[in-house]
């Protein structure tokens, strides 16, 4: 118990540290640097410990980590619901709001395909052979593959709309996101009719969704605040709980996506270059959302922390937040694009098959989309994007089942990617529209 309480007091020291160090610099992303830095040499020190004293302090700092998952995940419907409603209600009509989702989605899929390709070369640039992993056993279930059996476009796109707007606030469904994303659109539109047909109750409604909106931001500006001490208490647990060892005969396969995954943020740094952005500046802006979903794992907790950086960014609040809403379970760069390319890339030449051919390109690539956004309907993260992806190609699914072991490692970067795919959709789609409105406004005949 005593050497508990020491690790507790050693981490609230840590925690007064920070908050100082915050106070003084004013700059979250130093702050949840410094953060990273301090939990990791407290994860590292808890190997020392005994098995049972390691997982006691744990448990104790997941008070704080998962906590603050908790209430990012608390406040990322609210927050979802008025800020997309108050942008609407800035409009005066409703004409560019389907243009601008289907915008964002398209940014999102196509995104997702880039990231597939880049998964596909780098493991078979590698040489990453499927045949060098049969000796190990793989744990995929029937169920999970049945769980893939039924997929459909169709039936993806029917179950993205909500039925039950009530259901979908408590996040019962695995595209509860989605369908409050499309609730709050819906909503939009009405208000802004009601604004037109009955301005003096349109008036009330308006001035009632400032007020909410101006409350709910200040409760997200306290969650997000805590960012620091989250992170060193998520990143404590992350250093404390993987060893190397237990991976050593699959690190090729772990190597390899850590790789893919950087080589994206690059592709990523070249797009918005493109897009006129200064990259360091967008990486250092959205830094503290990149390392939360790095060390959290959860694009859905992200959601709060991915929308204000894409504001910081200069995104519009209404392309922000249904990007960063999208994101959380559609389109996934890190999930649905270079995960199961990666496993494509092993499978393909051990059934004769050059995974760089442009017919099969043509195959696979739009079967990452759909994978991407299969993965909103079944749910499960990377395994069954990989699942949908090499279903669709007629591949043997096998081989998912012997990552699952290492998943978690291996999802701490994709998560990232994610996020920042989901926060690149908004940048880009922002452009787009901006470029486009620019261009109807210099082409449009003089009066």
């Amino acid at each position: 118990m005593f050497i508990t309480l020491a690790y507790i007091a050693v981490f609230l020291v840590c925690c007064y540290g920070v908050y100082k160090i915050d106070k003084r610099s004013a700059s979250l992303s130093k702050s949840v640097f410094i953060a990273i830095f301090l939990g990791a040499l407290l994860g590292l020190s808890l190997h020392l410990l005994p098995m049972e004293h390691n997982q006691s302090v744990i448990e104790w700092y997941s008070v704080v980590g998962n906590g603050y998952v908790n209430l990012l995940k608390l406040v990322a419907i609210p927050l979802i619901f008025i800020s997309i409603l108050s942008a609407i209600n800035k409009l005066e009509n409703s004409a560019g709001i389907g243009k601008m989702s289907l915008t964002i989605v398209g940014c999102m899929l196509c995104l997702v395909m880039v990231a597939g390709f880049i998964g596909l070369l780098t493991a078979h640039t590698i040489g990453l052979d499927a045949s060098a992993f049969a000796h190990l056993q793989s744990t995929l279930t029937a169920d999970d593959v049945a769980k893939t059996g039924a997929v459909s476009l169709p039936k993806l796109i029917t179950s993205l709309i909500p039925t039950n707007v009530f259901l979908d606030l408590t996040g019962a469904r695995s595209v509860s996101v989605i369908g409050i994303v499309i609730f709050t659109l819906l909503a939009g539109v009405a208000l802004l009719k009601v604004k037109k047909e009955a301005p003096e109750e349109g008036a009330r409604l308006s001035a009632g969704i400032n007020a909410v909106q101006f409350w709910v931001m200040k409760m997200v500006r306290i969650v997000i605040a805590l960012t620091p001490y989250g992170v060193m208490a998520l990143m404590a647990k992350v250093f404390s709980t993987y060893r190397l060892e237990q991976f050593a005969s699959l690190l090729g396969f772990i190597g390899a996506c850590y790789l893919a995954v950087l080589m994206m943020f690059i592709v990523h740094g070249i797009l918005l270059i493109l897009a006129g952005k200064n990259p360091v500046q967008y990486y250092k802006t959205v830094w503290p959302a990149l390392t939360f979903a790095f060390v959290s794992r959860s694009s859905a907790a992200s959601i709060p922390l991915a929308i204000a950086a894409q504001e910081k960014c200069g995104v519009p609040n209404t392309i922000a937040n249904i990007a960063a809403s999208f994101g959380s379970s559609m389109g996934q760069n890190g999930c649905a694009g270079i995960y199961p390319a990666v496993m494509v890339a092993m499978i393909a030449p051990t059934i004769g098959i050059d995974p760089l051919s442009l017919t099969f390109l043509a195959a696979m690539l739009p079967a990452i989309a759909l994978g991407s956004i299969g993965v909103a309907g079944v749910g499960g993260g990377g395994t069954f994007a990989a699942l949908i992806v090499l279903s669709t190609l007629n591949f043997p699914v096998a081989l998912v089942g012997i990552f699952i072991a290492i998943e978690p490692v291996v999802d701490m970067a994709r998560t990232a990617l994610n996020v920042n795919g989901s926060m690149m959709s908004g940048v880009l789609a922002s452009r787009l529209l901006e470029k486009e409105k620019t261009n109807l406004a210099e082409t449009a005949p003089e009066q």
